[in-house]
C-alpha cells in the first residue's frame, strides 16, 4: 500500500489551488442574488477575476502535464477505469478552461463594458475581446445572451464532471482501499 505513484509537487500545487478557486467561484456566483446591492458590482468582479486566474492558471497546468508526464495509474485498476479516468480528465480540463473563456465572451458582449473596465482585482485593466465588444448593439446583446448560456451549462458540466471525479478517487481510496487520495498530497 506504500508503493504508490505520486503527482509532481507543481501539479499537486496547481490542481488544490485550482479546485479552491473553482468552490470559491461557485459560492460567489451562487450567491449574486444575495449580496447587497452596493457589494454586487465588488462580487462580479471578484468572479471574473477569479476566472481569468483560473484560466492562466490552468494553462500553466495543461503546460505541466503535457512537458511532465503523470504518474501511471496502479496496476490495480481495471483497463475500462483508466479510459474512464483518463477521458474525464481530458473533458474536464476542456470544461475548465471553457468555463472562464465563455464568461469572458459574455462579459465582453455586456453592454455596459465599454464604460466599465474589466479590472483583475482592482489591480490592472484587462482587455475585453474585441471581435465581440466592437459588435453592434444588437450583436453584441444576441451574443450577451448566447454566451450566458454557454457559461451556465459549461457550468453545469463542470459540476457533473468535478461529481466523477471525486467519485472516482473516493471509489479507489475507501471500496478499493488503493492510496488514491495520497497520490495527490504533498
Amino acid at each position: 500500500m506504500n508503493n504508490f505513484a505520486k503527482y509532481s509537487g507543481v501539479a499537486v500545487i496547481l490542481h488544490w489551488i485550482v479546485a479552491l478557486m473553482i468552490i470559491a467561484n461557485v459560492a460567489i456566483s451562487l450567491n449574486f442574488d444575495n449580496f447587497p446591492d452596493e457589494m454586487k458590482r465588488f462580487a462580479y468582479d471578484t468572479h471574473k477575476s477569479i476566472g481569468i486566474t483560473v484560466l492562466g492558471l490552468l494553462i500553466m497546468r495543461v503546460l505541466w502535464r503535457i512537458t511532465h508526464k503523470p504518474p501511471a495509474y496502479p496496476e490495480q485498476y481495471k483497463p475500462w477505469e483508466k479510459r474512464v479516468s483518463h477521458a474525464v480528465h481530458i473533458i474536464l480540463y476542456f470544461v475548465m478552461i471553457a468555463l472562464p473563456v465563455t464568461g469572458w465572451m459574455h462579459d465582453s458582449a455586456w453592454k455596459a463594458a465599454p464604460e466599465i473596465p474589466l479590472n483583475w482585482f482592482g489591480l490592472f485593466e484587462l482587455p475585453r475581446i474585441s471581435l465581440i465588444m466592437n459588435q453592434d448593439a444588437a450583436t453584441k446583446e444576441s451574443l450577451h445572451h448566447l454566451f450566458e448560456e454557454w457559461h451556465e451549462w459549461s457550468a453545469y458540466a463542470l459540476y457533473a464532471l468535478v461529481f466523477l471525479h471525486v467519485a472516482g478517487a473516493l471509489k479507489h481510496q475507501f471500496i478499493d482501499k488503493h492510496p488514491e487520495l495520497q497520490r495527490m498530497w504533498k
